[in-house]
């Protein structure tokens, strides 16, 4: 079943999608959020195109459990294949219907009719009429036609050339409304305070100094929280809290080296095949094969990474007679929201979320968080509206980090310099923890909050997502290359000390960074261009374009060779199923060993490309991110907390090393399209 057939099969009706509104507007309704990928223009783009109507006429509503179409979350490169081509689907049959009804209505037959705008003229009678005159306010009640003829991509192009990106303007203006800006009557603001470390627990506090400054103290067990009418005042309360407070210490982070900890301590180890999981034994690693002329053994590391996101997490909440509304940047709110009701004891039908626009983040960071804080806290104070912001400590030290990894991998070559044997083990805490429903309140359990209450929930301990292609710890495990008969294992580790999740890309960043790694030794070894090598070792076409095309662009090998200067070259397709993207860098090095990344060009091919500014810039956030996590990044604690609670304290690339990027953009008119937010990750990292 397709990603479209899913999301249609619980929104099977073109009114679940759409309408064709009185005004001479079209709603749209998309259950995937934006994030800053720009997937509002990319789905406006979509509407516009297959009704036939001006990128104009087109309004995203906001994402509203109450309104739209449930699409689980906004993750994986998914929303083109999901909500994309859902959207396309409902607007060609919507089309169909439309040129129908006026055909009746015109009385004639429909192949005289030509649409520009929503006006459907008849070519015969010069006569017309408006989509909004045949439909307007009124319901389709009809089904989604999963084989309804769509638009070409030369119908894409045109409308392509005519768009202004969705709140552009304002972003540029500065008048956008993220829902830390959120200022509704009566409303009270909210800050919490924080254990030191995730195993602290509150003994006692004096709160005199907060109900000296008129603030409302919120406490149940170790969930701690201050709110007031006034901001600032509710912060210095906070302080003032958190300064007298007392927590027990009887349990501290464990401050092992994290990497021996991956490789030692228990465990659950299942071999990949075919890009999942699979309940059997693993096999032993053999001697190299004969024949064998080269043997290569690497391993590599990754700390653990924040999301990092410029500004903390937000939420507002109102719990009014019973009925509690949230609005979040949560990337899913109806799994957000089953899980909400269920931590708060209250019915799906009596919790609303929707979402508003908040730091740019890929994964799971605080978002979900924030959003249960701030309805602890108006259920504490009910019928006030509360809005809870996270600090810029909070978000560093509690938010669910990308876990810390170790890959391993043993690679040999044969006598005419091709892998004769691949040998690929990951090791990792879950990639996994976003909060959904299940048995045993497993969905809250994945909640900050839940493990401080007066009566806490048990840690959730995740399980492997077997048979799921390309989960998170062996996300591009799979080799693309064809080695043959390649033992790829994933290990999902136990007891590590931090809290983790969902980050961009998940397990594909050090994946493909390790696999990349090894293939330019392995070239190196073999006196072999290590663009050469790779494309010695591909059979997907496809594969092999986007590789020339990086190398061509970047000149590769072409330019002077000089002390400190070097040009790297990495490839990957995501999931081994989405976009192609190489990456070419060319950086110095100087005598200090700092790295001064001068340029990159990524070549991509996601197939059709509905919005190329959007592409491009997923494709450079992509290479940001990744530049920052290879180059910087590391989250820092010790037997107390976490350390990195500032940009001192964690640094991230800055616009000083941010190099030329070039994007060569391959479109392919005849293949789907498919999310391109996470192909340039591994790429960079490996290049």
């Amino acid at each position: 079943m397709s990603a479209s057939t899913l999301s249609l099969e619980k929104q099977p009706a073109i009114d679940d999608w759409l309408a064709i509104e009185t005004d001479g507007r079209v709603s749209v309704c998309s259950g995937k959020v934006d994030i800053g990928q720009r997937i509002s223009t990319a789905i406006a783009i979509i509407a516009a195109t297959e009704l036939d109507v001006s990128f104009e006429r087109i309004d995203l509503h906001p994402v509203d459990t109450t309104t739209s179409p449930d699409e689980g979350y906004t993750s994986a490169s998914n929303s083109m294949q999901e909500s994309g081509q859902a959207i396309r689907l409902a607007c060609a049959t919507a089309r169909k219907v439309l040129v129908q009804l006026a055909a009746k209505a015109l009385d004639v037959d429909q192949n005289v009719l030509d649409v520009t705008d929503g006006v459907v003229l008849s070519r015969t009678t010069n006569r017309s009429i408006t989509y909004f005159e045949l439909m307007g306010g009124q319901k389709f009640n009809l089904p989604v036609d999963p084989s309804a003829v769509t638009k070409s991509a030369t119908c894409y192009r045109k409308v392509q050339k005519s768009i202004k990106p969705l709140g552009l303007v304002e972003l540029i203006n500065g008048t956008t409304q993220f829902v830390h800006d959120m200022v509704v009557p009566n409303m009270l603001h909210a800050r919490v305070i924080r254990p030191p470390n995730y195993h602290a627990r509150l003994l006692r506090l004096d709160t005199s100094d907060a109900e000296q400054l008129g603030v409302q103290l919120v406490r149940n067990g170790s969930f701690l929280a201050v709110a007031g009418s006034d901001e600032y005042l509710t912060i210095k309360a906070a302080q003032r809290v958190a300064d007298t407070a007392h927590w027990s210490r009887d349990r501290e982070l464990a401050v092992e080296n994290i990497y021996q900890s991956l490789v030692t301590n228990s465990r659950l180890s299942l071999p990949v095949k075919n890009g999942a999981a699979v309940e059997e034994p693993i096999s032993a690693i053999g001697a190299p094969p004969q024949g064998t002329a080269f043997t290569l053994n690497g391993r590599f590391e990754r700390p653990y990474l924040m999301h990092a996101s410029i500004g903390p997490s937000a939420a507002l909440a109102h719990f009014d007679h019973g009925y509690l509304t949230i609005w979040t940047h949560s990337q899913g709110i109806y799994p957000l929201r089953a899980t909400l009701a269920e931590a708060l004891n209250l019915s799906l039908t009596s919790v609303r979320l929707i979402h508003r626009l908040g730091p740019g983040c890929y994964g799971h960071n605080g978002a979900d968080d924030a959003a249960l804080d701030a309805a602890l806290i108006a259920m504490a104070i009910p019928n006030r509206p509360v809005l809870l912001k996270w600090t810029r400590e909070d978000e560093h030290a509690w938010e669910p980090y990308g876990p810390c990894m170790v890959v391993e991998i043993r690679a040999c070559l044969d006598a005419k310099g091709n892998v004769s044997d691949w040998s690929h083990e990951t090791y990792s805490d879950t990639h996994r923890t976003r909060p959904r429903p299940g048995p045993n309140k497993v969905g809250p359990s994945r909640l900050l909050a839940m493990q401080h209450l007066e009566h806490p929930l048990e840690e959730h301990i995740p399980e492997p997502a077997l048979s799921a292609p390309l989960a998170g710890v062996h996300r591009n495990a799979d080799p693309i290359y064809s080695f043959p008969n390649p033992r790829v294992i994933k290990h999902l580790v136990r007891d590590m000390p931090l809290r983790t999740s969902t980050l961009r890309s998940l397990g594909a960043y050090t994946n493909i960074l390790a696999i990349e790694s090894i293939m330019d030794e392995l070239a190196i070894s073999s006196n072999t261009d290590p663009l050469v090598f790779r494309l010695r070792h591909l059979d997907d076409d496809r594969a092999k374009a986007v590789i020339t095309a990086a190398a061509d662009h970047a000149r590769w090998r072409q330019k002077p060779r000089r002390t400190g200067f070097g040009q790297g070259l990495a490839f990957a397709r995501y999931n081994n199923l989405k976009a192609y993207a190489a990456v070419v860098v060319e950086l110095e090095v100087d005598d200090l060993a700092q790295v001064k990344l001068v340029s990159a060009v990524i070549a991509v091919d996601a197939g059709q490309i509905v919005d190329p500014d959007g592409v491009r810039l997923q494709l450079e956030g992509g290479f940001l991110q990744s530049a920052s996590w290879t180059l910087y990044e590391e989250v820092k604690f010790n037997e107390q907390g976490i350390t990195s609670r500032d940009w001192d304290s964690y640094p991230i690339l800055r616009f000083d090393n941010i190099p030329e990027i070039d994007i060569v953009l391959m479109d392919r008119p005849d293949e789907p399209w498919v999310g391109p937010s996470e192909a340039s990750i591994g790429p960079t990292a490996g290049a």
